[in-house]
């Protein structure tokens, strides 16, 4: 079974979306990552793997194909390590794949099952927004910086295991509540933190 999940990833300033496929076959088992994936995200097989073992979920016997698309970009950071396990629990028939049509996922995983902070987690909400998804579920420590964003909810979520039942629909979030206008103008002015641009380390330092 394929199974789809949407994310995304920071180019420059920019977010722009990426999809996470996931393939359930026959095989020898194992987990192996397409797409252009630099060193952080290759290593996303081992986070993914203890996350849901560690957290009481069954983890597929079978040959786990993950795709990045697009496949000519290449791919940084730990932020696909959530969509990636949402992804092969979808695809091993725990998720409806009809809730994940319109939702963005991001978040790194502990071993242990936790979803730890991201970086991006601001341009990415933006573009899931300019692209008309209906969510977002990130990690809770990334909350406030994206409360600034109006006009698509946003789930914080700590546990792979609480992603898993919010997709499934046995437990409701809150989405975040969007920042007054008023209450920070700095934050207002300035959307966009130096810290989620790649490279352009002159320009930065400028």
């Amino acid at each position: 079974m394929v199974a789809l999940v949407h994310s995304g990833a920071v180019l420059g300033i920019n977010g722009y979306p990426v999809e996470v496929e996931v393939n359930l076959a026959q095989g020898l088992p194992g987990m192996s990552i397409v797409g252009l994936p630099d060193a952080a995200v290759k290593e996303s097989s081992d986070r993914v793997s203890a996350a849901i073992r560690n957290t009481q979920l069954a983890l597929p016997v079978r040959k786990i194909t993950i795709n990045l698309a697009p496949a000519d970009i290449r791919k940084e950071g730990s932020a696909f390590d959530l969509p990636i396990a949402i992804g092969i629990l979808c695809a091993s028939g725990m998720i409806d794949n009809d809730r994940l049509k319109k939702m963005v996922i991001l978040g790194e995983l502990s071993l242990d099952g936790r979803v730890k902070p991201i970086r991006g987690a601001l341009s990415i909400t933006a573009m899931a927004h300019e692209n008309g998804m209906e969510g977002v579920l990130l990690p809770s420590e990334n909350a406030a910086e994206v409360a600034i964003i109006e006009g698509i909810p946003v789930y914080p979520i700590d546990t792979l295991p609480q992603a898993l039942e919010f997709l499934c629909g046995n437990l409701a979030l809150q989405p975040v509540s969007p920042k007054p206008k008023s209450q920070d103008a700095s934050a207002n002015k300035h959307e966009l933190d130096f810290t989620d641009v790649k490279g352009q380390h002159h320009v930065k330092r400028a």
